[in-house]
């Protein structure tokens, strides 16, 4: 069995992180979610895997000196590629698999014939979190053999996601995106297929969104009477495309963090909790209640860091006060005098107060932005 995983598509609803860092590539507890996903394949026993990666595109954003808006190309790929690699340092061997454009996941699959040479595989969506990893399923196709098997899970709002309607195991129906969903089960990102998908994806057509829907594609294979089984999954999954998800996402990891102290910290710092603290960072007069993860290099003086808070390498803290947020490298936040939380702050920003007067709010914001002041 292979897999194919979708680092692909643009992230809009992460914006503005997205515009300069791939969606897949935004941490969890300080660990890209990618290789969340990277890691429960290899822990299936699969060894080769194809990657999606999407072309590099040109988008306007502000310069962060000026303000003025400048074209800059977003390459995802190179990022996915430069991360990732060969693969070996997860115990896989990759192959990249390039998408000319945000096609749709039945477009991923069709374009990954080849790769995939007539084998079986399992197809991850890059942005997902299953906290109990894939074995199980892996293992459950492999001596039930159906011709398609999905994942499904109680979801709060299922008009956001694919939905399916089960007669017991077997599945009878999907709809993408319903307007009057007729069940609360959504597909989780991970599915698993024989070749015959491959027929299926042939035979559907773009949906109005101008995509290729795996949905379509799947209730090809039921129309044709196809075996496709499901499995209600009762773990925990996230989708990590919202911030809310990613946020969530990183609540749960960190709850099952182990203390680990690597940097420095001074006597006069309280740690409550397990909190880890990478190779190189500096902790002084602060007070630590995890669990937390602080990174490499970082710096953190004279401040509150609490529960469910991930900062990543090279971020500096001083007279602040933050927790249950993500603060991604090399960020600074100074001075502020209410607590930040349910944050996320992204790379190389700078958040502080200033004596400047007349006495106001100066904002700079990258597009699809949000601020709360009060």
């Amino acid at each position: 069995m292979k897999a194919l995983v979708l680092a692909g598509g643009r992230g809009t609803r992460l914006r503005p992180i997205t515009h300069t860092r791939a969606k897949q590539l935004v941490p969890v507890a300080n660990k890209p979610v990618l290789f969340f996903g990277l890691e429960s394949i290899a822990a299936a026993g699969i060894q080769e895997v194809g990657i999606i990666v999407s072309d590099p595109r040109e988008m306007l954003q502000p310069d962060h000196r000026t303000g003025e808006l400048v074209t800059v190309l977003v390459n995802s790929q190179a990022e996915i590629r430069a991360a990732v690699g060969d693969g070996s340092r997860f115990g896989l061997k990759v192959t990249y698999i390039q998408q000319e454009a945000p096609l749709g996941l039945a477009h991923a699959v069709k374009i990954a014939e080849d790769f995939m040479a007539g084998d079986s595989f399992v197809m991850y969506l890059g942005d997902n979190l299953i906290k109990d990893g894939i074995t199980h399923f892996v293992r459950e196709f492999d001596a039930e053999k159906p011709d398609a098997q999905i994942l499904l899970a109680k979801v709060a709002r299922p008009w956001e996601f694919g939905v399916a309607e089960l007669e017991g195991e077997r599945v009878v129906r999907l709809e993408e995106k319903p307007k009057a969903p007729k069940s609360d089960l959504a597909l989780v990102g991970v599915y698993l297929f024989t070749s015959s998908i491959f027929d299926a994806v042939r035979a559907i057509q773009p949906s109005p969104r101008g995509e290729l829907e795996i949905t379509d594609a799947i209730q090809y294979m039921i129309s044709t009477k196809k075996n496709v089984r499901s499995h209600v999954i009762h773990g925990w999954w996230k989708d990590t495309g919202r911030v809310e998800d990613l946020l969530e996402a990183n609540r749960i990891v960190l709850a099952d963090l182990a203390t680990r102290i690597d940097g420095t910290v001074d006597s006069a710092t309280v740690i409550e909790g397990a909190v880890q603290i990478g190779a190189g960072a500096v902790v002084e007069r602060s007070h630590l209640r995890g669990p937390l993860v602080i990174g490499a290099n970082a710096v953190v003086k004279d401040s509150y860091v609490g529960p469910f808070t991930a900062l990543a390498d090279g971020v500096q803290l001083s007279e602040c006060e933050i927790e249950h947020s993500i603060v991604l490298d090399n960020s600074q936040i100074h001075d502020i005098g209410r607590r930040i939380e349910s944050s996320l702050i992204g790379r190389d920003v700078v958040v502080t107060s200033t004596e400047v007067r007349p006495a106001a709010h100066r904002l700079m914001l990258g597009d699809s932005s949000r601020v709360e002041l009060s």
